[in-house]
């Protein structure tokens, strides 16, 4: 019962912060077609992500309110709310972007995330995103481009110009590398080298350091871990979640990787996915050892009956 009245609580605090911020971001929207670009990049995009970055404290205040979750926070303490960021993390669940969001808000520029084309129709949300210039990423398949030639290369152009929007201000752009949320299904499918990851995909992050110049200051590896297992948005809103785990790392991005040819460079296209990979099989250790240590923790916990953490 008590789990049940959680979630009432929560998604009733949820749909009225949604209405109340969105609401004030449609009126707002009809400026950006009279002003010029540039001065809706500068005049306009600062009010809108001030607008979205309160959104996302409410969401905390929320989530505080209505769960008790225990969260384990380790993250830079130089990060710069006024810089250019591009943030990756693994992927398990639709929390994630609440656990990031709640995280990294205020800390860096407001998170936008790439999406795929079709979330533009989800009601209200999709319109609050394209307010927000959340990029939107339309890939096609390979058996759609053999029928369909002419639009080879059409998904990078978009992700080139949803990020050529980013130069003006602050921005910190989010992306996971892996593409689709972990399910033991994809891992036996992919039969990926990793144990607790899919295989990353690079080529989003190669358009936008192509787009975005040497503007991107870091890359923020961003590492969840759930120590009770992957949760439901479900079981998020009737605090079904005793701990998160967050482990943020600044990572510098090699100045050469923000002007290759990741398309058409086959040398360039290797290394930059030697380095991701990289990144990957540390984060894989990573998670690895969190999910050791705490079957410590909870091996002394029932052995000691009153450790904490």
């Amino acid at each position: 019962m008590r789990e049940k009245i959680t979630a009432i609580i929560a998604s009733t605090l949820l749909f009225i912060n949604v209405i109340f911020w969105c609401s004030l971001l449609f009126i707002l929207t009809p400026i950006k077609f009279i002003l010029p670009e540039i001065a809706v990049r500068k005049v306009m995009d600062p009010i809108f992500s001030t607008i979205a970055s309160a959104w996302i404290s409410c969401n905390s205040g929320w989530m505080k309110l209505t769960q008790g979750t225990l969260w384990d926070i380790e993250i830079p303490d130089n990060l710069n709310p006024k810089g250019w960021y591009f943030v990756s993390a693994n992927h398990q669940s639709w929390v994630d972007i609440l656990v990031l969001q709640h995280v990294l808000n205020g800390k860096i520029p407001f998170l936008k995330f790439f999406l795929k084309q079709e979330l533009i129709r989800v009601p209200i949300m999709g319109q609050a995103w394209w307010a927000l210039d959340f990029p939107f990423m339309k890939r096609f398949s390979k058996s759609y481009l053999e029928k369909h030639p002419e639009m080879k290369g059409k998904d990078i152009e978009t992700t080139q110009n949803a990020c050529k929007k980013f130069k003006y201000i602050p921005t910190s752009v989010m992306n996971f590398f892996e593409g689709t949320r972990l399910t033991p299904e994809k891992h036996e499918e992919q039969q990926p080298p990793y144990k607790h990851l899919l295989n990353p995909k690079s080529g989003g992050f190669a358009f936008a350091l192509n787009a975005m110049g040497d503007k991107f200051q870091s890359l923020l590896d961003c590492t969840i871990v759930y120590p009770k297992g992957i949760p439901s948005f479900s079981d998020f809103m009737h605090d079904k979640i005793p701990k998160i785990i967050v482990r943020i790392r600044e990572v510098p991005i090699p100045s050469d990787f923000c002007h290759g040819d990741y398309e058409n460079d086959a040398e360039f296209k290797l290394q930059f996915q030697s380095w991701i990979s990289d990144i990957w099989q540390e984060k894989d250790k990573q998670i690895d050892r969190l999910h050791k240590q705490e079957s410590l923790i909870k091996d002394g916990k029932s052995q000691s009956g009153h450790l904490n953490y």
